[in-house]
């Protein structure tokens, strides 16, 4: 979704095959095609999307590389060792506790959302750099009240 080119399973089949090639950040969104990933390809598979990553590691995905981390991280650790370690009931209760809140930061091209939210968040990470401009108003609004939601606007 974010490079307009899904990478076929045919081609992570042959991609396995490679010595060097270890593991896939699968971000195409489509659970069929991680599944046929997992069902024919010697790789371990990461989840390249933050509201996936239940799903993806239920297919025997080892883990994240997440956006939310940078906001929630023990939060995201947290999905990952409950699945790791079968509390699946836990690893679902958070994924769908946090899932606006990942639509939020995933509203508008990444990286402005998770930056705007650390900035919200007191972090001051500092302005979007060009070619990248400031969130929309309603966008922002819908983020700032999710970060208010689960109380992680600091004090300034």
């Amino acid at each position: 979704s974010r490079t307009g080119m899904n990478i076929e399973t045919d081609t992570y089949q042959r991609l396995s095959e490679i010595e060097n090639i270890v593991a896939v950040k699968e971000a195409s969104g489509n659970i069929s095609q991680i599944a046929r990933i997992a069902q024919c390809c010697d790789l371990n598979i990461y989840s390249g999307n933050d509201d996936q990553i239940v799903p993806i590691m239920s297919l025997g995905g080892i883990g994240v590389i997440s956006v939310l981390a940078n906001i929630l991280p023990r939060e995201t650790h947290a999905i990952c060792r409950y699945m790791l370690d079968g509390e699946f009931q836990r690893a679902r209760q958070m994924q769908l506790k946090y899932l606006n809140f990942i639509n939020a930061l995933f509203c508008e091209v990444n990286p402005i959302p998770v930056k705007t939210a650390m900035n919200l968040m007191g972090m001051n990470v500092g302005p979007l750099r060009m070619p990248l401009c400031e969130m929309e108003e309603d966008t922002k609004a819908a983020l700032a009240k999710e970060i208010e939601k689960f109380g992680l606007k600091r004090a300034k």
